[in-house]
């Protein structure tokens, strides 16, 4: 009987040791989760009107940023963006980009980012891989960027601040964004260029 309760002591330690070894793995291997502040952020763009950039941003944007650069496999980035948020500083081109001739918000309200995988591309630069959907068209679609830095936020105990640059560029016309006369490229050019400056905090 004593043979018998010290073998089963003995499997429960090892049990016991063997899951207190799993939660510790797991633990370290954990990925940061990140949240962006919206006062120090912004989501940007810039197309041509006939040869001149113009600038616009999008005001509404939510993300879950999960990212460590020393576990990459585990990170990942989704951002979904509101159209109805579009702002170029002109009331009418704003309707007129969120109508059925560009956006059609409407019927496809929100643009977005999935991740399936992020890559190290050298010293602190790293590329998102994963779908972009814009109107009714998903693509492959890579977004680089640029880890500024990390540290411990001086006005917040306990919390991490990061800071991200991510620039990439798109062809509207991929993604069905002008139709009809406006699908012409001479007035509306056909490249945009995207900017975005994120400010995050760490949640855990």
């Amino acid at each position: 009987m004593k043979t018998l309760q010290y073998s089963t002591l003995t499997l429960l330690f090892i049990l016991s040791a063997s899951l207190t070894q799993v939660l510790a793995t797991d633990n370290d291997n954990a990925v940061t989760a990140w949240e962006i502040d919206r006062s120090h952020s912004a989501v940007n763009f810039t197309i041509n009107h006939f040869f001149t950039p113009v600038d616009g941003r999008f005001d509404d944007y939510q993300a879950e940023i999960n990212f460590d650069p020393e576990n990459l496999e585990g990170s990942q980035i989704n951002v979904s963006i509101p159209v109805e948020s579009v702002n170029t500083r002109n009331e009418r081109r704003d309707n007129h980009l969120k109508s059925g001739d560009f956006f059609n918000s409407s019927q496809w309200p929100a643009i977005q980012f999935v991740s399936h995988s992020i890559e190290s591309r050298g010293d602190n630069q790293f590329v998102a891989i994963g779908e972009l959907t814009i109107r009714d068209v998903t693509r492959e679609f890579e977004l680089p960027f640029e880890l500024l830095g990390v540290m411990d936020h001086p006005m917040r105990e306990n919390t991490k601040v990061a800071g991200i640059v991510a620039n990439a560029q798109l062809m509207r016309t991929d993604f069905g964004v002008g139709v009809g006369d406006w699908a012409a490229t001479a007035v509306v050019g056909d490249r945009v260029n995207i900017r975005l400056n994120l400010e995050l905090l760490a949640t855990n």
